[in-house]
């Protein structure tokens, strides 16, 4: 529904990117099993510029506990292991001509309640992002009220209209971080 310069459309967009931001950062997130998306947040020192990983190299699950990198350039293969490392991920790379190999260690419990800890915190700064997003919403309805373009009641229906839409995006982070704390835990 959009009213001069109101689009509840645009609102639901900038919710859902703060959900796809979360998504993201929780699937970097290590759950003891290899995943590919585990070594999408670095980033490699490669020719002058920061470039993501898979830009570098193919990234391949050969094993449920194994990554495998393949760096396409052997000049790069240093850069990449010095990135894999500086990662903070706790892998060890093993290196052999061109292929980097990672083994995924078991979790301990430590490790465990830390990443959920990290998760709870991305998810807490998407929950913020949504919040921002709802009082953009609300300021604009409350001035397009103020300057008589929409009536008291179009204001009170709009405000509840965007209160549902935030209601539904906290209810869908709610849900991602308890599907990753569920796969972190899980043994």
């Amino acid at each position: 529904m959009a009213v001069d310069g109101f689009d509840i459309g645009d609102l639901k967009r900038r919710m859902d990117g703060a959900k796809e931001s979360l998504r993201h950062e929780l699937g970097g997130l290590r759950t003891g099993r290899a995943a590919i998306s585990m070594l999408e947040p670095i980033q490699v020192e490669a020719y002058g510029s920061h470039m993501p990983l898979n830009q570098v190299a193919t990234v391949s699950v050969p094993e449920p506990r194994l990554l495998s990198v393949q760096v396409w350039d052997k000049s790069m293969v240093k850069a990449v292991e010095t990135a894999i490392v500086n990662s903070n991920l706790g892998l060890n790379p093993a290196t052999e001509g061109q292929v980097i190999r990672l083994r995924i260690p078991e979790l301990n419990e430590e490790r465990r309640k830390e990443l959920v800890k990290v998760a709870h915190k991305y998810a807490e700064a998407a929950r913020v992002a949504v919040r921002h997003v709802r009082r953009d919403g609300l300021d604009t309805v409350k001035k397009l009220e103020k300057d008589r373009k929409i009536s008291e009641d179009e204001q009170e229906r709009f405000s509840n209209d965007i209160q549902k839409v935030t209601d539904a995006a906290i209810a869908d982070v709610d849900k991602l971080l308890a599907t990753k704390e569920k796969e972190i835990l899980t043994v």
